[in-house]
C-alpha cells in the first residue's frame, strides 16, 4: 500500500493513525524480530512531570553481547550511499514524547522509534524540542529511528534529517524535489552515523534498521505495519485521507 498524503488531512486523523502504527510496529518487533532479552514497548507522554526514559532503573543486568540465537539480528553494512558520519555532537536536552522504545531486559533503552507528528513541526519551538530530544538520546548512547511522512515545513525546508544533523555537524544536504519525506536511522556511537532513505507519497515503505548496538540492528517492517495500522482505521477516516472529502460528503 503506497504512503498516503497526510499533509492534506486534519492533525487529529494523523494522530489516530500514529497511535495505531506505533502499536503495530511494537507488535511486529515482539513477534520474533527482536533477539531474546529485547522488548519493544509503546510509551505514551501522559503530561505533567514524568521520569526521563533514559534514567529508569534497569531490572536485570543488560549484558554486553548479542550472540544468543533468535530474532533477525543483522550485522551486514547498509548501502554506503545512505551513510553519513560525524564525530561531533552538541550537548542538548530533550523531552519525552510518544514513541516505541526497544529495551534490554525491560530496563536499559537501546533504541527509540519516533514517528513525526504535525505538532512536532507547527512552531519553531516544537521543532527545536523534537530535534533536542533526538540529539539527547544520541548523546546518551540511545540509537534512534525517525519516521517522517509529513512534507518539510518552513522550519525544516530540507526535511527533519537536515534539522537534526545540523546539530551534530553542518553538512550539505538537499532534499530532491520528487522525494520529500524522510526515514532516518541514527547510530549513537563514537562516530555518529545516519542511514537516510527518502520517499514520497505513493511509495512503498522500505524496511529500516533499528540499531541495538553499534554493530547490530533489526529491520523494522514499516510497510507491513503501515498496512496493518491503515486497515484498522475506520472507513470514514480512510475515505477522507484517500479522497480528501469529509465523511458527510461521501456518496454510496
Amino acid at each position: 500500500m503506497p504512503v498516503h498524503n497526510w499533509s492534506r488531512v486534519d492533525a487529529n486523523l494523523f494522530h489516530h493513525f500514529h497511535q495505531a502504527w506505533t502499536l503495530h510496529i511494537s507488535d511486529a518487533l515482539n513477534r520474533g524480530l527482536l533477539p531474546p532479552g529485547y522488548s519493544a514497548l509503546v510509551e505514551q507522554h501522559a503530561g505533567g512531570v514524568e521520569p526521563d526514559v533514559l534514567t529508569l532503573e534497569e531490572r536485570h543486568s543488560p549484558g554486553r553481547g548479542l550472540a544468543r540465537p533468535g530474532g533477525t539480528l543483522l550485522t551486514a553494512p547498509l548501502p554506503e550511499w545512505m551513510r553519513i558520519e560525524s564525530w561531533d555532537t552538541p550537548n542538548l536536552l530533550a523531552r519525552r514524547a510518544n514513541r516505541v522504545t526497544i529495551r534490554h531486559m525491560l530496563g536499559r533503552v537501546v533504541c527509540v522509534l519516533e514517528i513525526v507528528s504535525p505538532g512536532n513541526k507547527n512552531s519553531r519551538g516544537a521543532l527545536a524540542s523534537f530535534v533536542q530530544k533526538t540529539i539527547d538520546f544520541i548523546q546518551n548512547g540511545v540509537h534512534v529511528l525517525v519516521i517522517d511522512l509529513l512534507p518539510p515545513s518552513s522550519r525544516d525546508p530540507e526535511g527533519i534529517h537536515k534539522a537534526i544533523w545540523d546539530e551534530i555537524e553542518q553538512q550539505p544536504f538537499t532534499l530532491p524535489t520528487d522525494k520529500r519525506l524522510t526515514l532516518a536511522a541514527y547510530v549513537a556511537g563514537a562516530v555518529r552515523t545516519a542511514y537516510v532513505h527518502l520517499v514520497k507519497a505513493g511509495d512503498i515503505l522500505p524496511d529500516m534498521p533499528a540499531w541495538l548496538d553499534e554493530q547490530s540492528y533489526v529491520l523494522v517492517p514499516l510497510e507491513s505495519t503501515y498496512q496493518s495500522a491503515w486497515a484498522s482505521c475506520p472507513q470514514a477516516m480512510r475515505d477522507v485521507v484517500e479522497h480528501g472529502l469529509p465523511p458527510d460528503d461521501q456518496t454510496e
